[in-house]
């Protein structure tokens, strides 16, 4: 005799939504504790090493306001004017205490906050480097599909070359082509200069397009060779035979087993590339002319401004534990091998 088992109730269908939200949520939070964990030591020592900077460069406000043929006398009364005077360990309670509080210290050249001159130039930087990012996603992941999905095929081959071509491309040389062709030859953008997003989306956009576009090709190379591997390498495991065999379709396999055991690698790469953006913008900042967080920086260095270095060095520390962080948290949401622990 045989039994017909009875589907299952709406109750019990509700008990497993519960479970696997709470399943899924549990793993969020163990992914952002275990982040937050590694977090805390690392910012405290990149902190401490970044402010000991200041003591081993031997560099001095009374050098900078005062010139090299200043009296010891004068020396001593600019540095206890900036408290210098203090103990090392008093100087770094006090900036530490200031980072925390978003407070970055003061400029040695200018005296300008250095938290307002670092959020005028990183609002530049962000916005090319967030464009620049998307761009790179969108074509990246594109052309790693493609190549994948036509593997050993002359379209295979063409991505590959293409992916080549562009990742020895250095983003200065990309930036004056692209502002000789489509700014001065065919007047499609703007040659130089920005325009914040308040004045106008249509002006922000056209202004940062083509540093965005100079500073992609990088980002398209990497995800675009990197997702074709990973892919490949996940059509040749067992999981994807047996839905092979199972009759399933093509496009079921790839969104349901291929893409989402792939995706792993991928993410991983994009984590390392939003630092690298901001760190690559200088000289594209210096091409089209935008006074941005990595120009900053530079004339920072420069100038020989150690409170603006170190708050740009603390800045970039944030900017890489913030997006890891996130990379993190959309791994532990989307691959499988995360869900299972692995």
């Amino acid at each position: 005799m045989t039994t017909v088992e009875a589907p299952p109730t709406p109750g019990v269908r509700r008990g497993g939504a519960a479970a696997r939200t709470r399943h899924t949520l549990g793993r969020v939070l163990v992914t952002l504790a275990r982040s937050i964990a590694i977090f805390v030591p690392v910012f405290l020592v990149a902190t401490f090493v970044t402010f000991a900077l200041r003591s081993l460069s031997g560099l001095s406000p009374a050098r900078i306001q005062l010139g090299e043929e200043a009296t010891p006398e004068a020396i001593a009364r600019v540095e206890a004017q900036w408290g210098l005077d203090r103990s090392f360990l008093v100087q770094y309670g006090d900036w530490f205490s200031g980072v925390l509080h978003g407070q970055l210290g003061t400029s040695w050249t200018n005296g300008a906050d250095i938290s307002t001159l670092i959020g005028l130039g990183l609002g530049v930087s962000l916005s090319v480097a967030t464009f620049a990012l998307i761009i790179g996603v969108v074509v990246g992941f594109a052309l790693g599909t493609l190549a994948a999905v036509r593997r050993t095929t002359w379209v295979d081959r063409a991505v590959t070359g293409f992916v080549t071509v562009i990742s020895v491309m250095p983003a200065f040389v990309v930036g004056i082509v692209l502002v000789s062709v489509l700014a001065v030859g065919l007047h499609l953008f703007p040659s130089a200069g920005y325009v914040p997003a308040e004045q106008g989306f249509g002006p922000w956009l056209a202004h940062i397009t083509l540093p965005a576009v100079a500073l992609s090709f990088d980002v398209i190379a990497d995800i675009a060779r990197q997702l074709r591997s990973s892919l490949i390498a996940a059509y040749s495991e067992n999981y994807v035979t047996g839905a092979v065999v199972r009759g399933l379709s093509p496009r079921r396999i790839f969104f349901g087993h291929v893409l989402r055991n792939g995706l792993g690698p991928t993410l991983a790469t994009l984590g390392l590339k939003v630092p690298s953006l901001v760190g690559a913008s200088v000289v594209t900042e210096w091409i089209f002319g935008l006074q941005g967080f990595g120009r900053f920086a530079n004339d920072a260095a420069q100038a020989g401004d150690v409170p603006a270095v170190q708050g740009v060095l603390v800045v970039s520390i944030v900017l890489v534990v913030t997006f890891n962080l996130i990379v993190n948290l959309v791994l532990a949401r989307v691959t499988p091998a995360s869900q299972r622990g692995v």
